[in-house]
């Protein structure tokens, strides 16, 4: 019983403390909370919070506030995240329902992300080395220069152009084009590269040259290096929240300006995970000890793809976060199912 009623207190203090910014005391959480205790025994439960490491006093006679420790045991308590309402859901799946590819996607995602949270949004293209190819193809844009356009069942798409020593012929560009729909077509990105082994030695000794130039492409456009992307925004979001970063604001939006940076956070999410959260000094990236982040995968037929998530202050709405990343991660995979 008294461990529960500490975690209340805790609870309260949290709550307190997201909702205004300002360390409370034990007259404010008497008044706006029933804790069915007297204010004496709330002021020994505070004190005994605060000798536990869960909550700390930033000056002489002012009230408490949370410490990471104190956050992390309130996010590991949540009974669940916080519910989106009827509208809300419905605003999210009419807005992300209406993008018109992948890019559109993205961008939408964490446009909604951002707003819904107000906090800065990240999200990370699909990984290649889980998508198969739903289409290829070859297009003259002259007599000497081809361009080879990858789509993925994922609805990405990638270009690549390809220059010619000599006029290509049609029909030669008619049959690679149908070779590399047969060999390709369907097949997962991670084996392209065995499926164009020899591709070129079923073709004319004086048209290699050219097939050899668009297998690179092809090559090149499935490669690992085009999951290196990630989406951010919301960055002006942070400027609401200065006075939560005790060494300035700079570090954090260097941090947040960094690819690397971003896809590190956004790779440790574990693949099989709801919603993870960090708080604090349990984000391993530096400048970001000041900042909880909140993250969810996002899958396409059950098969994790990739992460989305947001970074604020650690005095964040947990419950509500976590709710608006899981929701949006959820419809982001409806979406990606229906391409």
């Amino acid at each position: 019983m008294l461990e529960e009623r500490r975690l209340e207190v805790l609870r309260a203090i949290v709550e307190d403390f997201v909702s205004t910014h300002e360390p409370v005391g034990s007259k404010a959480l008497v008044e706006r909370h029933s804790l069915g205790v007297s204010p004496a025994t709330i002021r020994n439960d505070m004190a005994a919070l605060e000798d536990e490491g869960f909550i700390t006093q930033p000056h002489t006679s002012a009230g408490r506030v949370p410490t990471d420790r104190g956050y992390r045991l309130f996010v590991d308590r949540l009974s669940g995240v916080k519910p989106l309402s009827s509208a809300e859901r419905r605003a999210i799946e009419s807005f992300l329902g209406e993008a018109v590819d992948l890019d559109d996607v993205m961008q939408r995602t964490v446009r909604l992300l951002a707003q819904a949270t107000k906090q800065v949004a990240m999200v990370q293209y699909p990984s290649l080395t889980r998508s198969r190819v739903r289409h290829i193809e070859l297009v003259a844009l002259s007599t000497t220069r081809l361009m080879i356009i990858v789509i993925a069942d994922t609805g990405r798409v990638d270009q690549r152009t390809v220059e010619s020593a000599v006029p290509v012929d049609e029909a030669l560009l008619a049959d690679i084009r149908s070779r590399l729909s047969v060999a390709l077509v369907d097949k997962p990105f991670a084996s392209v590269g065995d499926e164009l082994t020899d591709f070129d030695q079923a073709f004319e000794p004086l048209d290699r040259p050219l097939v050899t130039a668009i297998i690179a492409a092809a090559l090149e456009t499935v490669s690992e290096r085009a999951d290196e992307r990630v989406v951010l925004g919301g960055t002006s979001h942070l400027a609401r929240y200065q006075d939560a970063f005790p060494l300035a604001i700079q570090p954090v939006l260097e941090a947040l300006e960094e690819q690397v940076v971003l896809l590190r956070l956004l790779g440790e999410v574990p693949a099989e995970s709801g919603v993870t959260v960090r708080i604090g000094a349990e984000n391993s990236v530096e400048g970001l000890s000041s900042t909880s982040v909140v993250t969810a995968r996002y899958a396409r037929s059950d098969q994790s793809m990739a992460s989305l998530g947001v970074v604020g202050p650690t005095h964040m709405d947990y419950a509500g976060t976590m709710g608006a990343v899981q929701s949006v991660a959820q419809y982001v995979s409806k979406i990606l199912d229906g391409q």
